[in-house]
This record gives structure tokens, C-alpha cells and sequence, in this order.
């Protein structure tokens, strides 16, 4: 049982709700439910007086969610969804809603254009967040960083190998590889920041027309490029039917891009895009590891596979 099944807990999250909605004169109109309930936490959909909101807690290893939804509230409200509380210590989150997922919202409509407002304003985001640097390290935000990253993949990998198959030797000697294109991607000279590393269409989110980031559990500063391997090529390449390589990802590129416009020559942003889409896998692969589970085993297993072999997914 973890800790979200705790009758004890479930009292408290809630009497924290109602206290936190209660400042804003807001009333519980219906029944609260639980739509996710994981090992990591749970997401609880209260119906109040001005529509839902919703209630998020955590484990505490991913307790640096808080932090850094509460520093994206202050810094950059339009990008997040209202903050209603947050309680640091416990894990937990109150958001207002932030409408339709933007896999809901494509399925519908028939088309992936708000991506190009989510990029855009994912960009200036991390531009905005790069000198928040030590305070993000300082509330626990995992550190990816490119001189890092080699030794913690060199970790990573020589843990797991006998458990990965025909990837494990693989991944093992690609260690010096992956040492050379930290050292490429770095020469970039683009600052550390905050790198959301899971930006899929079910964390970007659209309501009247503008469009919001969300989830940041997966969040680790490190490299801003290393999203575009994920974003792009796990996603936005799979097009409206799911299917590999059936939509062109360029323009979505040049969207992202043009947020960092003056920062270096855009051949320089292009050449490092190319490089850091497939070191995003390496990151994704370790910071997205979650020990004694058979499905995240798989899911690095997949990511250390498209590293290595250094195409699009």
C-alpha cells in the first residue's frame, strides 16, 4: 500500500484542499474523485463553484515538482496552470484547471498546430528560468548536466546490463560516444536550465486558445535541447495517427528554435538540435529509470536503443 492509500492521508490531502479553496472563496460542489492513482503519487479532480480544480501529490523523490511549478507561477504564470497551493514538504499541489490535454484537443480538431505556440513557449520559458539555476539544485531538482551525464549513464548502464539483452554491451561501449557528444553539444555554449523531459501531448494542456505546461516531475536541469528528442521525435514524428515518421517535424523545430534566436547563428542551433536529439535519449534514459519496475526496465531499454542508434523513433 503506499502512502496514497492511506485513509490517514487521503483525510489530510483533502482537509488541505478545502482549506486552500476556502481562501479563495471557492465550494466543493460533487464528488471528489482519484482519476490516477500511481506508485509515485496520486491527481484528485474536486468540482468546485468555478469549475474543477485539481490536487496532485507526490513521492518524495518527486517532491522537486512543487518547487518548480511554484517558480514557474512566479516567474512565468502564463505558462502553468493557477496555482491555488503548494506545499513543499508534503508533496503536494492545488491547480486550477487548465482545460484539454493536447492529445485530446488533436484527436478532436484534426490537427497538431498548437504545438507550435507549446515550443515557443516552452523556449522562452527555459531562457527565462537559465539564471534560476542554484535555486532549482537547491529544491531538488535532479542534475543532468552535461559534464554529469556521462558518469551517471556509465552508471546507469553498468547496473543494468545483464538485465538489458542485446542492448546491454552495446550501451556499455558506447560510454566513450556519449562522453564526445556531451563535449559537442556543451561547445553549443547555451546555458543550463530547466529541461521539462516528458513534454508529451498529455502535459501540454489548452484552454481558450492558449496553451500551458504541466507535470513537471520529469524535470531536470540540464542541456535545453535534450527535450527535443522526446517532444519530436517520440511524439510529433508519429503524427495524428500514431504512425513512425508520417509527420514532418521541421517546422515544430523552427518554432523551438526561433525562441532561442539571438542567442547563437541559427546554423549553430540547428547543428545542436541534431546533436542533442539523440543525447536526449541517454538523459531520458536516466533520469527516467525507476528501479525494481519491469515496465520502466523496458521503457530505458527503448531509450538507450534510440540512442544508440542515433535515428529518429
Amino acid at each position: 500500500m503506499t502512502t496514497y492509500d492511506d485513509p490517514a492521508e487521503q483525510v489530510d490531502l483533502l482537509a488541505w484542499v478545502h482549506a486552500r479553496l476556502e481562501v479563495f472563496g471557492l465550494g466543493v460542489t460533487g464528488e471528489v474523485t482519484r482519476p490516477h492513482v500511481r506508485p509515485w503519487g496520486v491527481v484528485v479532480r474536486v468540482p468546485t463553484t468555478c469549475g474543477p480544480v485539481w490536487a496532485k501529490a507526490v513521492e518524495p523523490s518527486l517532491r522537486h515538482e512543487v518547487a518548480v511549478t511554484t517558480l514557474l507561477a512566479r516567474r512565468r504564470p502564463d505558462a502553468v496552470a493557477p496555482l491555488l497551493g503548494a506545499d513543499a514538504d508534503r508533496g503536494w499541489l492545488l491547480l486550477a484547471d487548465a482545460g484539454e490535454t493536447l492529445r485530446e484537443v488533436a484527436a478532436r480538431q484534426r490537427t497538431l498546430a498548437p504545438w507550435h505556440d507549446a515550443l515557443g513557449l516552452y523556449a522562452s520559458v527555459q531562457r527565462d528560468l537559465a539564471d534560476e539555476a542554484a535555486e532549482l539544485l537547491a529544491d531538488g531538482l535532479p542534475d543532468l548536466r552535461l559534464p554529469r551525464l556521462p558518469d551517471l549513464y556509465a552508471d546507469l548502464v553498468g547496473r543494468l546490463a545483464p538485465d538489458l539483452g542485446d542492448v546491454g554491451a552495446a550501451a556499455l561501449g558506447a560510454v566513450p560516444l556519449l562522453r564526445d557528444l556531451c563535449a559537442e553539444l556543451a561547445a553549443s555554449g547555451l546555458p543550463d536550465t530547466l529541461q521539462h523531459d516528458d513534454l508529451h501531448d498529455a502535459q501540454v494542456f489548452v484552454r481558450d486558445g492558449r496553451v500551458r505546461l504541466l507535470d513537471w516531475g520529469d524535470a531536470c536541469l540540464s542541456h535545453p535541447f535534450l527535450t527535443l528528442a522526446v517532444t519530436l521525435d517520440g511524439v510529433l514524428a508519429w503524427g495524428l495517427d500514431d504512425e513512425e515518421a508520417s509527420e514532418d517535424t521541421a517546422p515544430y523545430l523552427e518554432s523551438y528554435l526561433a525562441g532561442w534566436a539571438g542567442t547563437v547563428s541559427h546554423e549553430q542551433l540547428v547543428a545542436a538540435s541534431r546533436v542533442a536529439r539523440r543525447l536526449g535519449w541517454a538523459c531520458r534514459a536516466v533520469n527516467g529509470h525507476v528501479p525494481q519496475d519491469p515496465d520502466s526496465l523496458r521503457s530505458t531499454r527503448t531509450r538507450l536503443r534510440m540512442f544508440l542508434d542515433g535515428r529518429a523513433g
